[in-house]
């Protein structure tokens, strides 16, 4: 049987490209969007053009009362596809704040930490009823994490502790077989932050020098390497943060 994948922030980034690569391995995919339903029916129309069976649900992570309405979502989804649980859970859906440390506000401290730390511990819980034993949970960290960079204090904060809830998600949920782990990708060319690192030739460029690999990601760097942690190869990895950044400041 297919596995069933639920992505968060699937309609375009890193998000889609994990939901597209997860089809192209076989899997059936039910991701999130926030407000692009166009580019979220592009998304399920490419999965479908794979042979796999997708459905794009509209969710606001940092909407924690929403959270609730959205399981039942998710619940008649998977009985559309023959399913009464879900193999994966991709936490990838957020966003970006820029700000120097002292010029950083509450407001966007609060979004960071509502969406990526609040969010995903919040909507994982909410999930579990429909997560099954021995199925696989993927959040996205970043490479900040590791070494730092101005302007990124507060969203690295809130990456930091997706690291460890990770960590707790693997101790617990453990005795049900259930793996987690932190994807954390370097510097990407999608549209994070306006796309400055995509469409910026002086960001690509200083970007480019402190990798091993001498380029930035592109999403078909990132989307794959989670298909493959999603495999039955990977069964015994947990508890891991796998940094996808081209050998990025080492």
């Amino acid at each position: 049987m297919a596995t069933t994948s639920l992505v968060t922030g699937g309609s375009r980034g890193l998000g889609r490209n994990t939901a597209i690569s997860i089809a192209r391995h076989g899997g059936d995919v039910i991701f999130t969007y926030r407000s692009g339903a166009d580019d979220a029916r592009a998304v399920a129309a490419e999965i479908e053009a794979l042979g796999r069976r997708a459905v794009a649900l509209q969710l606001e992570v940092g909407d924690i009362p929403a959270i609730g309405a959205f399981v039942e979502q998710v619940r008649s989804a998977l009985q559309t596809m023959g399913r009464d649980s879900l193999d994966h859970l991709v936490n990838n859906a957020g966003h970006g704040e820029m700000a120097a440390f002292a010029e950083t506000t509450e407001a966007q401290f609060d979004r960071l930490f509502n969406v990526h730390v609040k969010g995903v511990f919040f909507l994982t819980q909410a999930l579990l009823p429909l997560l099954a034993d021995g199925g696989r949970i993927v959040n996205f960290s970043t490479g900040l994490t590791r070494v730092s960079a101005p302007g990124f204090s507060a969203y690295s904060a809130a990456k930091g502790a997706v690291e460890i809830m990770t960590l707790y998600m693997a101790k617990e949920l453990g005795v049900r077989g259930i793996t987690a782990n932190t994807i954390a990708p370097g510097a990407i060319e999608t549209d994070f932050l306006g796309g400055a690192v995509r469409d910026t030739p002086e960001y690509n460029e200083a970007f480019a020098r402190i990798i091993a690999l001498g380029r930035v990601g592109v999403p078909d760097d990132v989307g794959p390497a989670i298909a493959s942690l999603l495999s039955p190869d990977n069964r015994w990895i947990t508890a891991q943060r796998i940094e996808v950044s081209g050998g990025q400041n080492i």
